[in-house]
């Protein structure tokens, strides 16, 4: 393999690291948040949220596992993150939860950019995930999950405390 070969190569896989580095801080903030909105959600979506708690924990782990196979190092979770507003209610934790897939599934959008064969397919696997719940959550779609979303909203995830 010629020099420029293994550059582009190493290139790659540090796109790849970043995108699934970007990807793991974004399920830390969901597991934080879903804890969040299991504290506030109505008795009738109770099953829903740990549902999608537990599907994003799962990812994590899978995200965490996959960060060590390219040689990197897991970044952990914050303490806490701030949350884009008030979780008072049932209401307000179905928002929450819906605005957590939103930004998931931006962030899983770049991923599927920058991966390749399997690792593109679970991330386009994750950000349909995402894509369907939120509009569970929300009761309807958006035309492109995963974009739209970014280009309306300047914050695209859960960040932590400043």
């Amino acid at each position: 393999m010629s020099g420029s070969g293994m550059a582009g190569k190493a290139e790659s896989k540090a796109k790849a690291l970043t995108a699934v580095q970007a990807a793991l801080a974004a399920e830390h903030a969901a597991v934080y948040g879903y804890g969040v909105v299991g504290g506030k959600i109505g008795e009738d979506r109770r099953s829903e949220a740990r549902a999608a708690y537990d599907a994003h924990r799962a990812r994590r782990d899978e995200l965490a596992r996959t960060v060590r196979d390219l040689r990197g190092k897991p970044r952990p979770a914050a303490a806490a993150y701030t949350l884009p507003f008030p979780v008072t209610d049932a209401e307000s934790a179905v928002r929450l939860a819906a605005e957590l897939e939103d930004r998931v599934a931006g962030v899983y959008s770049d991923l599927v950019r920058a991966a390749e064969g399997d690792r593109r397919r679970s991330a386009a696997e994750a950000l349909r995930d995402a894509a369907v719940r939120a509009v569970r959550w929300r009761g309807e779609s958006v035309p492109f999950p995963g974009l739209a979303e970014r280009s309306a909203r300047s914050t695209a995830s859960a960040a932590p405390p400043s």
